[in-house]
C-alpha cells in the first residue's frame, strides 16, 4: 500500500534526523527547513510523528494482507 511506504519513508527520515541529533548534536530538518520553530520544520516533524503512529499498525497486521506468499524454510 502506498500509505505504508510513505509512512515508512517519513519514519526513516525521522530516525536519521534523531540519529544525527544524538551523534552530532545537529538537527538536519531544522537546518534545511529554517529552524525548529519554522513552519516547514513543524510540518515535517508533524508528518514524521503521524507516520510513526501509522507504522505502529504495521506491527499488528496479518502478513498475508500484502498478497505475498509467506516465506518458508
Amino acid at each position: 500500500m502506498i500509505w505504508d511506504k510513505l509512512a515508512l519513508i517519513l519514519t526513516i527520515i525521522g530516525a536519521l534526523n534523531w540519529g544525527s541529533i544524538g551523534i552530532f548534536g545537529f538537527d538536519l530538518v531544522a537546518f534545511i527547513c529554517g529552524g525548529q520553530m519554522g513552519v516547514i520544520s513543524r510540518i515535517v516533524y508533524t508528518l514524521v510523528g503521524l507516520a510513526g503512529i501509522w507504522c505502529i499498525t504495521l506491527l499488528f497486521r496479518d502478513t498475508e494482507e500484502t498478497g505475498h506468499a509467506p516465506h518458508t524454510a
